[in-house]
């Protein structure tokens, strides 16, 4: 759950950005997140957190 959140968070943070930016107008912004939103209720949703988890797992395993 950590983890996930974590994400969010940081997907909405780099979305506000974008926007104040300009690099990414209001109206394609809106369409990104209900995508994400629509594709979270998809049998997609499962190897979609299973493939972040694995990523965030070797991230978490690499040591300097």
């Amino acid at each position: 759950m950590a983890i996930s959140l974590s994400v969010v968070l940081l997907l909405a943070i780099v979305l506000v950005v974008l926007i104040r930016g300009g690099s990414l107008k209001a109206g394609p912004a809106v369409v990104a997140v209900l995508f994400g939103f629509f594709l979270a209720s998809t049998g997609m949703a499962d190897d979609i957190q299973r493939f972040l988890n694995s990523i965030a797992e070797t991230i978490n395993s690499i040591q300097f």
